[in-house]
């Protein structure tokens, strides 16, 4: 990864545009290459822009800020990715949720009352059904329950 590593005092910050493995932090110290600075109060930028564009095209990634800033060098061509757009997407997330279950409860506020009476209407019809299936389906296990005690009755009885 090409990312930014923080060597600034205190509210003074500045970055080392570095090079190093994605899975190593950026304070670690293991660095393959160092290959530029940024100062963000002066903006001051020094790249060593072959370096970059070689490791560009060895299949390192560069982070978005980075990414971002490379645009605006001219180091590389492309469109600007967004940096932060988890927030904005949470917020439009909650709205759309606010407003579904604003309206889903409207919804069945206005069909509660309509559903209510075919329900009324359509439970007879749907327990006689059921009412049929039930004695069919309720001997087989009475049977296995009969066949298992009368096993028992039939260990039971040599026993004593």
């Amino acid at each position: 990864m090409i990312r930014f590593q923080r060597i600034g005092r205190k509210n003074d910050p500045a970055f080392r545009i570095s090079l190093l493995e994605k899975a190593r932090a950026a304070k670690s110290g293991r660095v393959t290459e160092q290959l530029g600075t940024y100062n963000p109060k002066t903006k001051a930028v020094t790249l060593k822009a072959d370096r970059v564009k070689y490791w560009l095209s060895q299949g390192a990634q560069a982070t978005d800020s980075v990414h971002n800033l490379l645009l605006a060098q001219g180091v590389i061509e492309g469109k600007k990715i967004n940096v932060l757009p988890k927030k904005t997407v949470q917020k439009k997330e909650e709205e759309e949720t606010k407003t579904t279950q604003e309206s889903t409860s409207e919804e069945t506020a206005k069909t509660a009352p309509t559903t209510e009476t075919p329900k009324e209407e359509s439970a007879p019809s749907t327990t006689e059904p059921v009412a049929e299936a039930t004695p069919e389906s309720t001997p087989a296990p009475k049977e296995t329950v009969s066949d298992t005690s009368e096993a028992t009755q039939a260990k039971e009885s040599p026993a004593t």
